[in-house]
This record gives C-alpha cells, structure tokens and sequence, in this order.
C-alpha cells in the first residue's frame, strides 16, 4: 500500500458498499470502524468486517483512536487475514502504533496525524517501526488547532509531513479529504497540489473522487516524453552534464527524470 495514490473510505457499518469499493478503481480501499460509524454501531461493524474479510482482497482498516473503548477489540480484529495494513487515527504515541502493528503479527500502520501533539512528534512516529507511511487528518488537525483558515494555512504543516517522511526514508505521506465530493475542479487542484508539495497519495471519501485523484497523481504523456529524452540523453553522454530542450540535465534532474518514469509505469 506504500505506492498507493488514491484511497478510499467506507463506512464499516454499511457492508453492502465494501465489494462496490472494491470496484471504484482505488489503490487502497480503508474500511473505517471510527468517524463513519455511530458509537451504538461499532460492535456490530467490526463484527460485519470480520465476516467480510478475505485475503483475495486485502483491505486497510481505520480503527478507533487509542483513548476510546473501542481500542482494545478493534485490535483483536487485526490479525485477521484480509488486512492488508491498519490506519491509526489521532496518532501520538509510538506505544499505540506498537501495539495495533503488533495485534496485526507485525501489520503495517498508517499514522494519522490530526493533532497538534500528533504533529509534533511526527518524527518519531514516522520512524517508529512497521510504520509504513503518515497520513494527513486535516480536518481534525484544524479543529485540534482551532484554526478559521482554507488549505493554504496548511502549507507548512504539509510540508513537514512529507520532509519527516523523508528523512524517516518512508513512502511518501497521503493528504488529507476533499470534502466537496462534486467539485470536480477544485479535487483536481487539490490533488495537483498535493502531488507537487511531495505527497504519494490523497485520502477520497467517494467513489466519484478515485479517478480524479488517480489522473493528479499519474505523470502526463508530456512528462513522461520529457523524462524518456532526459534518461536517452544521460545514457548517450556517459553521465556528463548534456542539455535537453535547451535546459542543463545534471543528476538532480536524472533523478527526477526516472521517478516520473517510475510513477508512470506503476499506474499503467
């Protein structure tokens, strides 16, 4: 799940919607026993996931946060197969990650930061173990900071999730929802946004979000043309400094040149 770009919610108290998820076309579907799911609905979500769950079709689960009463049996419910990784809301401590990836025998965990102590030791939970990438709550992280802003406050909270990820040397973090789910244009702007501060991926809280969110994240036939010519090039100049379209290609550039090449072939 560490190179996926769109991931889906949906709500565990709504079985019937689990196999169309799987339909949608997202990279990573998350069933989500927390903020989709009534207090009186949780035991009998979890129980209906349970009964769902195949490892034909492995799916990440959003549990409840660590504070809640729910913790302790949404735990019990990770080491069933058909989990393919677990997302750990209001995420603060390496002790509560510890503990979900070892519920799941060593599953990997997908923090959400939503908090203001939750960012603050982003470092440190990105670096703890099994923790495969960070997740952007940003909606609740506003809320946490009593924040009246749009997304451009956010910027360098953004930024710091994707620098911490990197220096943890994990995947590349998710961003945050769209909530306006028929805003065709402003997904879009969000998603390219997120893709050029760094972001892997973007959370999508409707089927009708994956394709939009998938398209951001897919380098253009353009990108992919200048990128080939950019590795064409390096290969006939022996690694020399060479220009291409009129602008100096130097390792940097390579670099860039073969993660677009990457991208785009793991979206084909």
């Amino acid at each position: 799940m560490n190179n996926a770009n769109s991931l889906l919610f949906v709500p565990g108290s709504r079985p019937e919607r689990f196999d169309k998820a799987l339909e949608a076309g997202a990279d990573a579907v998350i069933i989500d026993l927390e903020d989709a799911v009534s207090p009186a609905d949780k035991d009998t979500a979890r129980a209906a996931l349970a009964a769902w769950l195949d490892p034909a079709h492995p799916v990440l689960v959003r549990i409840n946060a660590a504070e809640t009463q729910w913790f302790l049996e949404d735990l019990g419910l990770l080491a069933n197969a058909g989990i393919a990784g677990v997302v750990l809301p209001k995420a603060e401590r390496p002790v509560d990650i510890a503990a979900a990836s070892h519920a799941g025998k060593g599953l990997a965990v997908l923090p959400l930061i939503e908090s203001a102590r939750g960012y603050e030791q982003r470092h440190v939970l990105a670096r703890s173990p099994n923790v495969e990438r960070l997740v952007f709550g940003t909606i609740d992280f506003q809320a946490d900071m009593n924040m009246r802003c749009g997304e451009d406050e956010l910027l360098p909270f953004r930024t710091e999730l994707v620098l911490a990820s990197r220096l943890a040397g994990i995947a590349a973090p998710v961003d945050g929802v769209c909530t306006a789910i028929d805003d065709v244009e402003l997904l879009e702007a969000e998603s390219l946004r997120s893709r050029r501060l760094g972001f892997g991926g973007k959370l999508c809280i409707h089927p009708r979000q994956v394709a939009v969110v998938n398209r951001c994240f897919t380098p253009t036939a353009d990108e992919v043309a200048w990128a080939q010519r950019v590795i064409d090039a390096d290969a006939r100049s022996g690694g020399a400094v060479v220009a291409v379209d009129g602008k100096m290609v130097d390792r940097p550039v390579v670099l860039r040149a073969t993660t677009i090449l990457r991208e785009a072939k793991a979206r084909q």
